[in-house]
């Protein structure tokens, strides 16, 4: 049996795991969220962003139980000998993806290509010719390359799409069978339900996306397991596998740095907008001095100190893997400790408004102590602000992330991220012929993150906040017009 590692990281996302869990059945349990979020569900942008969200969180979820292989016995051991273990750590994504992730070539080879990028001395038939080698590994089951791999690729993408469409077909189907129907009559009326639109959820956009997502990752299936279907980098590793291993460090830069935000932004804004006075000149005076510092060269410090304790101090960690874990977690926490003060701001001004009201004022008359005012009365009105914020700072810290890997301060250069691939790349946008698929592999993957995170926090943003969402009513109504009464139109033309 594999020996498993818990890794800081990954203790970390299971217990935001457990919150989310813990968030969301108080969520059904209270009316009124239960209301606000039904208004993010009927939303068809944000459940075809959420449908992508969750495929990014799953495979982060799955690169994030770590073990160590059991090693077979040793020649003579006893019987009764301890089970010994490698000292390599995996991810169940790595067991999962096996033959991507050994299949390493030599150096650069283009997008499902069979030759390696560059040339090399090679000897043919006694002589030395120079031409562009064979992969060890992409499109090796072909005798004759240039003949056979346009036909091969083509006959394998049929068969990939064709396999995803009957994927999507079956989830139409699925879901449709969920909801009630039975029968070849039932089925054909709720497929037509869903797309006309006429369910209370958006299921036409949740199906249509997964079922590009279910042709894309057919196509892919089909092609992997004999060609890198996005080339491989200097290195020879395949980029398509580095690109899904990055799915884990954004999600942990982002979900770990906003928690981390989060009890600082509440607790300083809370205080400066409740006490006032000296309590809330203090607060201000450390935010806005933590606001005048470049965040960049800041926080640029604080990994630099990090890197020195960790090389000073190589026997606290028994793996690289480890090492790399440990920068990983703490440049998350460097993120969410320096990025509290947009968020204290805003919660200190809603608080300073909130103390006025009506109701804080009659417990204050009945003798409720400041804790128990700041818990029951003024915390519970600011959730919106801090589910607001929090999603929408998600996208800019995994930007942030990529930024600091692209300048060398960001995760360990061993762990996967996207900065680190589009650092890798930036020098290979000079070479000539210009080798793209990196860079390209990168910001694809990146972009697509951000992009369905910002349109999911685009719908939590008008859910929550109502002023948001009257704003987007009176947007898309245009005003009616009273007819004018004939008198009126007479006497205009007079």
């Amino acid at each position: 049996m594999p020996k498993f590692v818990f890794l800081l990281t990954d203790l970390a996302l299971l217990l935001m795991l457990a919150g989310i869990a813990a968030y969301v059945r108080h969520a059904l349990q209270t009316p009124t969220l239960r209301q606000t979020w039904r208004h993010v569900l009927r939303d068809p942008a944000a459940m075809a962003a959420g449908v992508v969200l969750l495929l990014f969180f799953c495979l982060a979820v799955i690169d994030s139980v770590h073990f160590r292989p059991l090693l077979p016995p040793a020649a003579g051991a006893a019987a009764d000998a301890a089970p010994a273990h490698s000292t390599r750590t995996l991810s169940l994504l790595d067991a999962w993806l096996t033959g991507p992730r050994e299949s390493v070539e030599k150096t650069y080879s283009v997008p499902l290509g069979t030759h390696q990028f560059s040339k090399e001395s090679m000897l043919v038939d006694g002589k030395s010719v120079r031409d562009f080698p064979r992969l060890l590994f992409g499109g090796q089951h072909l005798k004759d390359a240039q003949a056979e791999w346009a036909s091969d690729v083509m006959a394998r993408s049929v068969a990939g799409l064709l396999s995803g469409a009957a994927l999507a077909l079956a989830l139409w189907i699925l879901v449709a069978w969920w909801r009630g129907a039975r029968g070849i009559k039932a089925l054909r009326q709720a497929v037509s339900e869903m797309w006309q639109g006429q369910t209370e959820l958006p299921w036409k956009s949740i199906l249509l996306t997964a079922g590009v997502m279910a042709l894309i990752a057919g196509w892919v299936a089909a092609l992997w397991p004999h060609y890198h279907v996005l080339g491989t980098d200097q290195t020879g590793n395949d980029v398509l596998f580095q690109a899904i291993k990055s799915i884990r460090t954004a999600v942990v830069i982002g979900s770990l740095s906003t928690l981390a935000t989060l009890p600082l932004a509440i607790l300083f804004g809370i205080l400066a907008g409740y006490y006032k006075g000296r309590v809330d000149d203090g607060i201000q005076y450390v935010y806005t001095v933590l606001s005048s510092i470049p965040s960049v060269l800041l926080i640029s410090a604080f990994v630099l100190m990090i890197q020195v304790f960790i090389d000073k101090n190589p026997n606290l960690f028994q793996t690289g893997l480890e090492r790399a874990d440990v920068r990983l977690f703490l440049l998350a926490a460097i993120l969410g400790v320096t990025g509290w003060a947009q968020l204290a701001r805003l919660l200190r001004a809603e608080t300073l408004k909130l103390g006025e009201l009506d109701y804080v004022q009659a417990a204050r008359a009945f003798g409720v102590s400041d804790g128990g005012i700041m818990r029951r009365h003024i915390l519970p009105n600011l959730t919106h602000i801090v589910v607001i914020v929090a999603v929408l700072d998600f996208s800019g810290l995994v930007l942030y992330e990529a930024v600091l890997s692209y300048v060398g301060v960001g995760v360990d250069p061993s762990t996967n991220s996207f900065g680190t691939m589009i650092n890798g790349a930036r020098n290979e946008m000079s070479r000539d012929p210009v080798v793209w698929w990196n860079l390209l592999t990168a910001f694809a993957f990146m972009v697509t993150l951000v992009l369905s995170m910002t349109i999911f926090s685009g719908a939590v943003r008008e859910a929550f906040d109502p002023r948001a969402r009257a704003f987007r009513v009176r947007r898309s109504k245009p005003p009616k017009i009273a007819p004018a009464s004939h008198a009126a139109v007479v006497k205009s033309e007079s």
